[in-house]
């Protein structure tokens, strides 16, 4: 058992990545909203996205390379172009996870929530990592999803004590507002295209620290952490309906605010001796985001810089430093630009996964890949349709903001 834990990691840090305001703050409305009616978009969704998320660690376990040399493979132009698309959002990404990491913390600490929180939030985050690194890293985000898991759960489980007369019956949205809310939903769960590209990385680092790290201990790995995803997007559905379906209030688009009317109305539906078990599950839901998108975007952008042979900021530290630089100019100069920057982010996120998707698939059964490490038959066309799938997707997103 324990050396089985020992191999566990970058599939933890996926679900770390994973989980955080498309479980937190989208599952969660989901619930508030349409009740258990969305169970059928989560799962579907889940489905969908999973061979390319899968298509991460294979790649790496089969060459000893992550996707960003398969990248380089298939042209410096892809990887120029994802070393720009990654630069132009990864400021805003991490300053809007950040931003709701301290407006929980604020809340649970009786603090006003302004952007000197969240400032700090970045600084602890940024000292930790710093001085941690991947190591650090891989052992923490064990504990840290071992406890929102179980809180999560404790926190599900007797929240459906208290209500077990919603009808688990499924349902579309009937209205334009519905229908942007569901594309949304369905556009970050269970999290963006390019964190198969950060657990490609996550996959070499951990090879190098257990060089017994084999392709099926690996791919055990990331399913555990999918199925985790996946659970807990599931719980917090339950969480949104059980808690907060039907409560007559009007829910806040900010994800912080949100976060804050969830453990309001469990703590006055369970009482106030249940407030730490639904204040773990919140917090560490974020925390586990901010570390693991603060860890992964300086570790890509310094690889790329040395895949491309740009003659500066190839160390991860130095890109650790500017983003948390850049994360701490956007809440003190444009905190009243953050959603349309945050709109921008999510329109290049969602645009971008199939072709994300279609790179990998192309990578994953290259020549250069052992036929006994690329997917099987089944996967390879699952995959196609799943393609398919992502390019309607983002037709219907553009459609519907412009």
């Amino acid at each position: 058992m324990i050396s089985i834990f020992k191999k566990l990691g970058p599939g933890l840090l996926f679900a770390g990545a994973a989980i955080g305001v498309s479980h937190l703050v989208q599952s969660t409305r989901a619930g508030a909203d349409f009740g258990y009616g969305l169970i059928w978009a989560l799962l579907l969704v889940n489905i969908v996205k999973y061979p390319f998320f899968q298509f991460g660690p294979r790649y790496a376990m089969a060459t000893g390379e992550s996707l960003l040399e398969g990248y380089k493979r298939l042209g410096k132009g892809v990887l120029a172009a994802y070393y720009i698309l990654n630069l132009g959002t990864m400021f805003t990404i991490q300053a809007a996870v950040t931003s709701v990491t301290a407006g929980i913390a604020a809340r649970l600490l009786g603090l006003d929530a302004n952007m000197w929180v969240s400032v700090v939030v970045a600084l602890f985050c940024f000292a930790v990592l710093w001085r941690g690194r991947y190591g650090w890293l891989d052992k923490s985000m064990k504990i840290i999803v071992l406890v929102l898991s179980i809180s999560t759960l404790v926190a599900v489980i007797f929240a459906l004590g208290q209500n077990t007369e919603l009808p688990i019956v499924q349902r579309l949205p009937e209205n334009t507002l519905e229908w942007t809310f569901l594309i949304a939903f369905m556009g970050w769960m269970p999290g963006p295209m390019d964190i198969s590209v950060w657990h490609s990385l996550w996959a070499i680092e951990k090879k190098k620290i257990n060089p017994e790290t084999s392709l099926k201990s690996s791919l055990f790995d990331f399913n555990l952490g999918y199925l985790v995803t996946l659970i807990l997007g599931l719980c917090f559905i339950v969480l949104g309906a059980t808690v907060m379906y039907d409560a007559g209030i009007s829910f806040s688009p900010n994800g912080a605010s949100f976060a804050g009317q969830l453990i309001g109305l469990y703590t006055s539906l369970m009482g106030s001796g249940w407030f730490v078990v639904i204040a773990l599950a919140t917090l560490t839901t974020m925390i586990s985001t901010t570390l693991t998108t603060l860890d992964a975007s300086p570790r890509v952008m310094a690889h790329t810089s040395k895949l491309l042979k740009i003659p500066v900021l190839q160390k991860q530290q130095s890109w650790l430093l500017i983003l948390t630089l850049g994360t701490c100019l956007i809440f003190v100069f444009l905190a009243s630009e953050m959603g349309l920057l945050v709109k921008i982010a999510t329109t290049l996120s969602f645009i971008t996964a199939p072709f994300y998707a279609a790179l990998n698939l192309r990578l994953v059964t290259g020549k250069h890949i052992p036929l006994a490490h690329q997917p099987k038959r089944w996967l390879q066309v699952a995959s196609v349709l799943g393609i398919l799938f992502l390019l309607g997707f983002s037709g219907v997103y553009l459609s519907v903001i412009f």
